[in-house]
């Protein structure tokens, strides 16, 4: 059913047609109540006529000066506001195409969508001010510890042995920290502008989860941490995605599992089949996280006990990092974590087809 339009001149006509017929009732009424008054049919056809463009002359008047021009103006601030809009919309080409309703209706939905985006901006800007507050920290951090180091060799610290070999480590352990914040920064803004050089094809998933796997023996093994394949029948799966930047998510996810994992725990690798891809969750068996805190996980230097956190090491990106990788693959990341049981994180890979094996 199609909605009412309702524009200058139709409204001008509505309202005339009232006020003439209201007109000619009063006549008649006093015609049939007043022997001295005798109106005849022609009499009433010019009253009735006069009436109505009388009424319609004025009450067009009124309306375009007084009330049409000024929602004009709303109508074309709008108008130009959105993308797209006609800042020169001529009075003919508005009083034509756009009637009370329609304005009403572009009003209110002007209204909406600028409170949406007023409400986008403030989430923006309070992202932004949190962004770079952990930004500065984190990089004050290692730069005031090496100022420490340098100024305490300075005064005199570098004429003992043990204390220059012992502060030159320090301080170029916090450099080493510093430099791996930077690169990740420069890392994720890559990903979020132009995208990574990302190069697709197919690989065996167990052979890459294995190569990482050796990679980080030794940090393992420092902590007594053993790794564990959970699932066996889909070690050999074929999967279809970029190799080195899927090395860079499991070294991060199994990195994490290693750091907050307990002291003698397990890392453990599944591999679960879901029709038209792969999933891969690495588990452990460390701190776990609160659920209030699981949708921050993957934001830039969030971290949850930022002192003990530190501890650790890390710039505070890895899991930053992991997420754009996989959106830059289509993919998702998830996870679970249960404080005082452990942490699984998952994400799903495209499997191999014949269609993309390389």
């Amino acid at each position: 059913m199609a909605s009412s339009q309702y524009g200058i001149r139709e409204v001008a006509f509505s309202i005339s047609v009232v006020l003439t017929a209201v007109n000619i009732a009063i006549l008649g009424v006093i015609s049939y109540y007043s022997q001295s008054v005798d109106i005849s049919v022609a009499t009433y056809l010019v009253i009735a006529l006069l009436t109505f463009v009388l009424a319609y002359i004025i009450l067009y008047f009124f309306l375009e000066r007084y009330i049409y021009k000024r929602i004009k103006v709303i109508y074309k601030v709008i108008n130009s506001s959105k993308l797209g809009g006609n800042p020169n919309l001529s009075d003919k080409d508005f009083y034509k195409s756009n009637s009370l309703d329609e304005v009403n209706k572009q009003v209110v939905n002007w209204a909406k969508t600028t409170a949406e985006e007023l409400e986008t901006f403030k989430s923006l800007e309070n992202y932004r001010k949190t962004y770079l507050g952990n930004i500065s920290h984190e990089l004050k951090t290692p730069l005031f510890s090496i100022q420490g180091y340098i100024l305490t060799l300075l005064e005199g610290g570098m004429y003992d042995e043990k204390v220059l070999q012992k502060y030159l480590q320090k301080a170029a352990n916090n450099a080493e920290r510093l430099n791996n914040i930077i690169n990740d920064l420069d890392y994720i803004t890559s990903l979020e502008t132009d995208g990574p050089p990302l190069k697709f094809k197919s690989f065996n998933i167990k052979d890459l989860i294995d190569s990482v796997i050796d990679d980080l023996t030794l940090q393992a093994e420092e902590k007594g941490i053993k790794f564990r394949y959970k699932t066996e029948e889909l070690l050999d799966q074929m999967v279809y995605g970029d190799n080195n930047s899927i090395g860079q998510v499991l070294t991060n996810l199994i990195i994490n599992s290693i750091k907050y994992g307990i002291q003698n725990g397990t890392t453990s690798v599944g591999l679960y089949d879901m029709d038209d891809t792969i999933l891969i969750e690495i588990s452990d068996d460390g701190i776990g996280v609160e659920e209030k805190y699981h949708k921050h996980l993957f934001d830039r230097f969030f971290r949850v006990d930022k002192s003990r956190n530190r501890e650790v090491g890390g710039s505070g990106l890895g899991l930053s990092i992991v997420k754009h990788i996989l959106e830059a693959h289509n993919q998702t990341i998830s996870v679970r974590s249960t404080v005082g049981v452990g942490s699984t994180f998952g994400f799903t890979l495209s499997k191999a087809s014949a269609s993309n094996q390389v």
